[in-house]
């Protein structure tokens, strides 16, 4: 009999190749643009703005000629587990309003916002902060023509709620339902696809099924460069990264005992 709480159908992720990635930044406008992130004012008031796909940049911390810089982008890793053994993601166990759930046919980690009642506890337990809270009204003054741009696929978030990345979830609804009328129940590799994959102009994305064996990120995943942020914790996003540097790996904690020797031992 199947587990309650085990994605054994679909587990939709991506893998992205950080010695790809060269940091333009469209993953992250693709993403604002696809679901309706609002604009604020001033972008440059980070206390203000919302970025669902966020983009980091690392560096190995040498001087030059040694420095090299790696671009880490950052989607919501879409957790399986809570860290503690519990086949939940560390969002889905606090929320009070069971306002965002795994859903078990795809493995994403939605959000509901009209159950949403502002609590912030998702915010609190993502280690990867990955959650935004909507502290104002949302942006999108006629005026200027911001109201155009939205989609009618995505619905636009009020003010008071949480909210984060879906992996375009209404894609996949919109390529099921295409499937549908073609008489398929399957849906075949690129048919669901990702807004910053879709965009990436390096390729540095893939998406598919991890569950898949035909796909390309259940190969990717397979490498010996292939990792996954704060493994350690042990909530096993189903977001992995490739980087053939050692620093680079080292920098998402994911070291091996033993790498780091300690200073001074410890006489027994």
């Amino acid at each position: 009999m199947e587990k309650e709480h085990d994605h054994t159908r679909h587990r939709y992720g991506m893998v992205i190749d950080l010695d790809k990635c060269t940091g333009c930044g469209t993953c992250m406008v693709a993403c604002a643009a696809e679901n309706n992130v609002s604009v604020r004012p001033d972008e440059s008031d980070k206390e203000r703005s919302i970025t669902w796909m966020q983009l980091y940049k690392i560096t190995n911390g040498k001087e030059f000629p040694e420095s090299e810089v790696c671009y880490f982008p950052r989607p919501c890793m879409q957790c399986e587990e809570d860290g503690n053994g519990g086949k939940h993601s560390p969002c889905v166990s606090v929320c009070v309003a069971t306002a965002t759930e795994i859903d078990h046919e795809t493995g994403i980690v939605s959000q509901i916002y009209t159950r949403c009642i502002g609590c912030r506890y998702c915010q609190a337990a993502c280690p990867y902060h990955a959650r935004f809270f909507n502290w104002w009204d949302t942006y999108f003054p006629k005026g200027k023509g911001l109201e155009r741009y939205l989609s009618p696929e995505v619905s636009v978030r009020m003010r008071g709620v949480v909210e984060k990345c879906t992996f375009c979830h209404h894609r996949y609804m919109r390529a099921k339902t295409k499937a549908y009328a073609e008489g398929r129940k399957t849906l075949e590799e690129g048919e669901y696809i990702t807004a910053c994959a879709e965009a990436c102009p390096a390729q540095a994305i893939t998406f598919g099924d991890l569950n898949n064996p035909d796909h390309a990120v259940s190969k990717l995943i397979k490498s010996p460069y292939a990792f996954r942020l704060l493994e350690r914790l042990n909530t096993k996003p189903k977001v992995y990264y490739l980087s053939k540097r050692d620093w680079v790996r080292k920098k998402a904690d994911n070291f091996l005992p033993g790498e780091f020797k300690p200073v001074f031992k410890v006489k027994g």
